[in-house]
């Protein structure tokens, strides 16, 4: 326990990557937060209406579970995925849900969600903030239910004044969870995003439901940028048996990084969010071959993982059973990096977000993230993962 202690009061003061020195100019920050369960009060499900247009939030969209009977749905036995539900009505039941309403053992809440709101919002504005002044650009999320709950996020009051934009796509998930990204409209203007399926099985040969890869283009401040969220599959079952699923995203990751990149090598790529591997993991490292170094990169090897020097000074961003592991990582296209500040945005500093008050300060978890919840306790914590952000910095 104090080793791991240790690596968590290392992590506050050490920077992951810092390419440039000097004075910041005009700054943004762009980061994720893995929001541990961002769930409403209410039993739901998840609606498909295939009748609609895939892009149009209506095709797949989460409804109140008492709210089915009055809605037109088909028996529906085949795979679940949006080209098979084309044309189609079908409801598909949110297993995890049941966990978070006023009648589970959760005991789950007006005022728990209300507060849990609260502390991802005051988590979020100030990421980034010691540089920038001012709340994040451009922020990803992981573990939220619908877009409600993003909806209900960006409206308290510590992000409300930022006016962030919400771009989500409901997926598959077994449990019911997605990736979403919000930005802030004035610094930020999308121009496309769709979800990728990870099409993944287990060794029974069926079908594992997971999280979708997020894909969103558009420009910041004027600069062309594409953004990639991940929530990639756990090690459920140990990692070594379930590193297969990991390759699978890593791999679909870079073909949708490469393939936005050959469309316009000029994009400026980011890809973050919790890859439930570290930075040197095989499908960090060979499979997506994300680079240790900016000395690395090369027109085949184009990416960089803004998080390897940290890992390397034992830094984590999450641990289980006093393992500590840094799963919660961003990675960028070579043309984002630069030992110069120029009239383009380029790495100034990446970091794990810890400060005191999301580190758990007493008890077995002492030095672990404060996580919102113990069993079915709510500990009024904010997540069981710290945040990473990315400075960018360039010339006014």
């Amino acid at each position: 326990m104090k080793r791991f202690s240790s690596l968590f009061a290392i992590l506050i003061s050490i920077v992951a990557f810092s390419q440039q020195q000097g004075k910041l100019r005009k700054v943004a920050t762009v980061g994720f937060l893995n929001v541990e369960n961002l769930w409403d009060t209410i039993r739901s499900a998840d609606y498909i209406d295939g009748t609609k247009d895939i892009k149009n939030p209506a095709f797949h969209r989460s409804i109140p579970l008492d709210s089915i009977q009055f809605l037109e749905a088909e028996k529906y036995d085949g795979p679940w995925s949006d080209g098979a539900l084309k044309g189609k009505k079908a409801v598909r039941i949110q297993s995890g849900s049941e966990e978070f309403t006023p009648k589970s053992a959760k005991n789950y809440g007006t005022k728990i969600y209300k507060a849990k709101l609260a502390n991802e919002a005051k988590v979020i504005s100030e990421m980034g903030a010691q540089y920038t002044k001012t709340a994040p650009a451009v922020v990803g999320l992981i573990e939220v239910e619908n877009r409600q709950v993003i909806q209900d996020l960006v409206n308290e009051p510590a992000l409300k004044k930022y006016d962030y934009g919400i771009i989500h796509y409901n997926s598959y998930d077994y449990r019911g969870i997605d990736v979403a990204l919000i930005y802030q409209k004035r610094r930020f203007t999308p121009t496309n995003s769709l979800k990728k399926e990870l099409v993944i099985y287990g060794d029974n040969g069926k079908r594992e439901y997971t999280r979708d890869i997020l894909v969103v283009t558009g420009f910041l401040d004027n600069e062309k940028v594409a953004f990639f969220m991940n929530h990639w599959p756990s090690r459920r079952g140990g990692e070594a048996i379930s590193l297969p699923k990991r390759n699978a995203a890593a791999a679909l990751l870079k073909q949708q990084m490469d393939s936005v990149r050959a469309a316009d090598p000029t994009t400026k790529l980011f890809a973050m969010g919790d890859f439930n591997d570290d930075p040197v993991s095989p499908s960090l490292k060979n499979h997506l071959k994300a680079q240790a170094s900016p000395k690395d990169l090369s027109e085949e090897t184009p990416y960089l993982n803004l998080m390897y020097p940290l890992y390397k000074k034992g830094v984590a961003s999450l641990a289980y059973q006093d393992a500590p592991n840094l799963f919660d990582q961003i990675i960028v296209s070579k043309n984002v990096i630069s030992d110069q500040v120029t009239k383009e945005y380029s790495v100034y500093k990446a970091e794990i977000f810890a400060p005191a008050y999301l580190v758990n300060k007493e008890g077995n978890y002492k030095g672990y993230p404060f996580r919102s919840w113990n069993g079915d306790q709510f500990t009024v914590g904010y997540s069981d993962h710290f945040p990473a952000f990315v400075v960018l910095q360039k010339e006014p």
